[in-house]
Order: structure tokens, then C-alpha cells, then sequence
């Protein structure tokens, strides 16, 4: 009895089809565990509540997509994306809507060879849409950055104050942050394209096309029972089973795919690049500015120590002379206390000039 009063916990998500078509659902682990034939492993990467690096996995049936807040399940016909009510979900969810159905719209007027040459799969066409998508948020995170930082940075030059330091340092932060972010999906494009494998594994319009032999057509429905897309895939690949093997392990598409959307995050890195350059540079900056302060302040103290120096010899000789001991020597000569005032302070004032001439010499004080 205790087993049967377990509740779930459901999830949402929003199913695309082949034809640009959406629905929203709630289902828990198992259900979609269920429906696409993958492992829980696999569906444990795209928990929010774990925290999991940016990855594309590609298997048998479905690719992985965790790309920030973009969390999805490609197949060969259908797109599960999570989370659809996420703020930055939302333009996903909107150009999903576009790209698949002006596909669908413009694939029903063309003829059927005309359609061999344009088909595009349809699983990258829905990556498309997500590489593109985290490329802009991030790029457009990596604006916002620079255009917060720069002017933070410059103000800080020009007036070094603890408010001016807090708010570099909280952007530098903010930026350590993005860069980590950034690099990530930098990492996972650019090891997708260094292994022709991985990137072969992401081909499921193929692989399915490959399990299904002319003769066996109905393979499909062991897959998508209800995709008229695929079946149309297949029995195009099934008229056409001449196919080389050279053809068959053919990654040039979607090569090209991901080296356009590596070049666009490999910019925005190289805007992070620039603008950490500029940080520390602005540090060195107030580093040789705080030290000229503070040598600044050296000489002053040099200075200061020099006149308490000879300050402390002329207070010598008066207090020598003010002691209340009677001195033969000061009876009938009462002009010895002008000259003993004058040659005190000449001594006192050479010694003060002598310091400072050494000083000067030995190069610690700019005179």
C-alpha cells in the first residue's frame, strides 16, 4: 500500500513533430524513459537539479542536447525540448515553431527528386536551431558584459576608489563566470568535430534509414509507429540502397554545421579574451599607480625622519646649554648665545642638505 501512494514527480516538456507541429506534456522519468527508448543516464544529464557540463550525446535512437538552459531529446522525427516556459527557453520554443514548419510548408511543393536534393535531417535541423540559440544568448551575455565593464574600467583609471575596485571586482566575477560557460560549449563543439564516430553517431535519419532494408520497410514503426516523415525518409534511402560506404560514414554536413557555430562561439570567447586582456592590463595599471603612491609616500616619510634628525641635534645643543649648571665659561659672555643659535641651525640645516643630497644620489628620491 505504501508503493501505490508514490507520486511522481512530472516534468515539462513540449513535443515537436516532423512538421513544425508542438504539445505540451507532463510526464514523469519513466513515461519518457518509455516512449524514447534511452538511458536514464542520459536523462539524468538533463536534470536542472544536477549540475552537468555543457554536452551533445549522440545514441542509437536520440540525441542529447545539454547546452545551458536549453535541455532536449532529438529524434529522427521529434523534438522534446524541457522546462518550455523558461524565460530563456521561450525564443527556442518560438523559432522551433518557425524553422520546422516553413521546412514542412516548402517540402510539400517540391517534387520528389527536387525534395531528395533539399532534404536536410531533420534532427539537424533542430540542433541548428539550439547551437544557434546558446550562441546568441552567450554572445549576447558577452555584450552586456563589455558594455558594463569597459566604462567601469576606465572610471576606475581615472579615480582609484573602493566603490570603483568593488564594482570591477563583482564584473570580473561575472565574467570568470561567463568565460567557464563559454568555454564549455567551445570544449564540446570542438571535440565533436575532432571525431568523425561522434559526429556519424548523430546521424539518426541515416542510421535508421541503414536498419531498414528494402525488403523490411516496416522497421520504421519499430521506431516512430506514426511518422510519415520517416517513412518518406526510408522509402527514398530503400530506392536508393546502392549507397557506399564512403557515403554512408560521410560527415560533411554536419561538419559543416558545427564548424559555423564554432566560429561564432570561438568569437565570443575571443571577446572574453580581449576584455579579461583589458582587466588585467587596468590592474597593472593601478598596481603602478598605487606603488608611485606609495613611493611617494617613502619619500615624504624620508623627508620627514631627515628634518626630525636634525631637528633632534639642534634640540641637543639647547638643551645642553639650558641645564642649570654654573659654567665659568658663561659669565661676561653673553654673546655666545646668538653665535651657539646660528651655528646650531647652519649644522642642523647641512646636515639636512647632506641627506638630501645622498638621498638624491643614490637615486631614492626623485630631486
Amino acid at each position: 500500500m505504501a508503493m501505490k501512494n508514490i507520486t511522481l514527480v512530472s516534468s515539462s516538456w513540449v513535443l515537436f513533430n516532423s512538421e513544425g507541429e508542438s504539445k505540451n506534456l507532463e510526464l514523469d522519468k519513466y513515461s519518457i524513459l518509455r516512449r524514447l527508448r534511452i538511458h536514464a543516464r542520459d536523462l539524468r544529464i538533463l536534470d536542472p537539479l544536477l549540475s552537468y557540463p555543457s554536452i551533445i550525446l549522440g545514441r542509437e535512437r536520440a540525441i542529447i542536447v545539454n547546452l545551458e538552459h536549453i535541455k532536449a531529446i532529438i529524434t529522427a522525427e521529434e523534438v522534446w525540448l524541457r522546462d518550455p516556459l523558461d524565460e530563456n527557453v521561450i525564443p527556442v520554443v518560438q523559432e522551433l515553431h518557425r524553422r520546422l514548419a516553413v521546412r514542412g510548408s516548402f517540402l510539400e511543393g517540391l517534387g520528389e527528386e527536387d525534395e531528395q536534393a533539399a532534404d536536410f535531417p531533420f534532427e539537424f535541423r533542430a540542433l541548428e536551431v539550439m547551437l544557434e540559440a546558446i550562441c546568441s544568448y552567450l554572445d549576447a551575455r558577452t555584450t552586456d558584459l563589455e558594455t558594463a565593464a569597459y566604462p567601469a574600467l576606465d572610471e576606475l583609471t581615472s579615480k582609484i576608489s573602493s566603490r570603483n575596485l568593488d564594482r570591477v571586482r563583482k564584473l570580473k566575477s561575472a565574467m570568470t563566470r561567463l568565460t567557464n560557460r563559454v568555454q564549455k560549449v567551445r570544449d564540446e563543439l570542438e571535440q565533436l568535430l575532432d571525431d568523425d564516430e561522434d559526429m556519424g553517431d548523430l546521424y539518426l535519419s541515416r542510421k535508421l534509414s541503414r536498419n531498414c532494408s528494402p525488403v523490411s520497410i516496416s522497421c520504421a514503426s519499430n521506431w516512430f509507429p506514426t511518422s510519415p516523415a520517416v517513412r518518406s525518409r526510408v522509402s527514398r534511402t530503400s530506392r536508393a540502397s546502392g549507397i557506399s560506404i564512403h557515403e554512408e560514414n560521410d560527415v560533411e554536413e554536419l561538419e559543416m554545421l558545427l564548424e559555423a557555430y564554432f566560429m561564432q562561439i570561438d568569437s565570443t570567447m575571443n571577446k572574453l579574451t580581449t576584455l579579461r586582456e583589458y582587466i588585467d592590463d587596468t590592474e597593472d595599471y593601478i598596481n603602478i599607480q598605487l606603488d608611485n603612491h606609495r613611493n611617494q609616500l617613502i619619500q615624504l616619510e624620508l623627508f620627514l625622519i631627515s628634518g626630525t634628525l636634525c631637528l633632534s641635534v639642534y634640540s641637543l645643543v639647547a638643551a645642553v646649554f639650558g641645564m642649570n649648571i654654573p659654567y665659568s665659561w658663561k659669565e661676561n659672555h653673553e654673546y655666545l648665545f646668538k653665535w651657539v643659535v646660528i651655528l646650531a641651525g647652519m649644522a642642523s640645516g647641512s646636515v639636512f642638505i647632506w641627506i638630501m643630497t645622498y638621498a638624491g644620489h643614490k637615486g631614492l628620491i626623485g630631486i
